[in-house]
């Protein structure tokens, strides 16, 4: 079954907007990633500055692949190497295993 990557980011009410714009600019990073399953991004609403950034890969080592490849490459800097301040200002990262999954009837 599938692994399920889950970063848990710390992020400043000033600095959403800021992350969120990161995240879309590069949407498609991961996309092509072998293995990728899946990606969301969890917007808190209440009572949190916690955003959720979820991953689904085919096997754990599609995942530590990404890490090692791409997702180096979309997290790197912008002109001559720098990397612009992060939006967030803590970052866990929580790991799962799929045991047990439904679809929608149809899907």
């Amino acid at each position: 079954m599938s692994v399920v990557k889950i970063n848990v980011l710390t992020v400043p009410a000033e600095q959403r907007e800021t992350l969120e714009k990161r995240f879309a600019a590069r949407a498609d990073a991961v996309g092509d990633s072998d293995g990728f399953e899946w990606f969301e991004l969890l917007r808190p609403v209440e009572g949190t500055d916690t955003y959720l950034v979820y991953t689904r890969w085919r096997d754990e080592e599609s995942f530590q692949a990404w890490l090692k490849g791409s997702m180096k490459a979309a997290h790197g800097g912008g002109a001559q190497g720098e990397r612009p301040k992060p939006a967030a200002s803590g970052s866990t990262l929580w790991s799962f295993e799929v045991v047990q999954q439904t679809a929608p009837k149809g899907e």
